[in-house]
């Protein structure tokens, strides 16, 4: 079953069940789905459709941090709530060994050697982990490597 068809499952669930919080959020990821859809004019397949789900978890993040900056934590929770919805549909993370294993694969494969081959490595370590990888830490961890 594809990732989209998982959300649809689960929505009609939520609806049969009445819960209505997780409802509307699985409702606003099968909306940003069909609105890529639409924009792009193709179907995602399940790596897109973790592509935006991992966008919409970055929303909700920054989200937290402003709300939680501005004394807002009735909306922070509401925001946490949704994070931990869409996290559900996401795969596992890799830990910290794991993305450094794959910087120093990417590394080798690429032939990097300096700051300018920065936007290969990165771009490689995407495509390999793509949804399992936080970007900011693979970020830092190329700079270490090629520092």
């Amino acid at each position: 079953m594809s990732l989209k068809q998982q959300l649809t499952e689960d929505m009609k669930n939520a609806m049969r069940g009445g819960e209505k919080d997780k409802l509307g959020v699985i409702r606003l990821m099968l909306a940003a789905v069909k609105q890529r859809e639409v924009d792009e004019r193709i179907e995602l397949d399940d790596t897109q459709v973790l592509v935006t789900l991992e966008k919409m978890m970055k929303q909700r993040r920054d989200s937290v941090t402003q709300f939680e900056a501005a004394s807002r934590e009735d909306l922070a929770k509401i925001e946490r709530y949704e994070m931990g919805i869409i996290e559900a549909y996401l795969p596992a993370k890799l830990d910290e060994a794991g993305i450094e294993a794959l910087v120093r694969q990417a590394v080798a494969e690429t032939g990097a050697t300096s700051m300018k081959d920065m936007g290969k490595v990165v771009g490689w370590v995407k495509d390999k982990a793509a949804g399992t990888a936080d970007m900011a830490v693979v970020s830092q961890k190329v700079k270490a490597a090629l520092a």
